[in-house]
């Protein structure tokens, strides 16, 4: 199951065809999922795959002008909404974007108010039907613990992820969050975040992981 999971390869297979590569980013305010995004961007960039970043979180003060200021660094251009506007309508712009100037991978970020939060289930669930996503990859924070397990549960549950991200790995201590996470929802861990620094991403190698575990 980690072996297949090569994103970098099935961005560039799509793109081949003409196709932006649509991915939408879930997870809860503090996770780390905007700076997550702008390092992924960076991992893209770096793998020569072009990029457009949708700022489908309308609902969070600051958040628009804080992948902004990612975007800006990274020379990555960005479609922003209006707060309070329709975040599915966001997303849906940076496709066409993508499509029209043969951009192959759109990246949404969406908003992250509590995991429990029907209206925002709902809001997510609109982005996903009409942006008909390629991949959905929920980004947890490995020091929240038990909590990433349940939010990695509900999110499985309410919208379904195929993949997950792990952010401020190098903080904690023994780990196991990528174990809990990946075992509950059945989904593979494709990349871990430390640091504040773009490059600070890492493939997920689940050897090199269970070495660290034992040592």
């Amino acid at each position: 199951e980690y072996e297949s999971n090569d994103i970098i390869a099935k961005i560039k297979g799509k793109c081949s065809q003409n196709e932006p590569f649509v991915i939408v980013f879930l997870g809860i305010n503090g996770v780390g999922k905007t700076t997550t995004i702008a390092k992924f961007s960076n991992v893209l960039k770096k793998n020569n795959i072009s990029v457009v970043i949708a700022g489908a979180d309308t609902f969070r003060a600051g958040a628009q002008e804080q992948i902004d200021v990612h975007a800006k660094r990274l020379d990555i251009p960005i479609i922003k909404g209006q707060y309070g506007g329709d975040p599915a309508s966001v997303a849906y712009n940076a496709i066409l974007y993508a499509k029209s100037r043969g951009i192959c991978a759109v990246l949404i970020d969406t908003a992250g108010r509590m995991h429990s939060d029907v209206d925002l289930m709902e809001e997510l669930k609109k982005i996903i039907r009409v942006t008909k996503p390629d991949m959905k990859i929920l980004v947890v924070d490995a020091l929240t613990g038990n909590d990433a397990v349940e939010q990695a549960k509900l999110f499985n549950e309410n919208i379904g992820i195929d993949a997950i991200i792990i952010t401020k790995i190098d903080a904690d201590v023994k780990g196991g969050v990528a174990i809990s996470v990946s075992n509950i929802t059945k989904k593979p861990i494709i990349y871990l975040g430390y640091g504040q620094s773009y490059d600070d991403i890492k493939k997920f190698d689940p050897k090199e992981y269970i070495n660290n575990l034992f040592d």
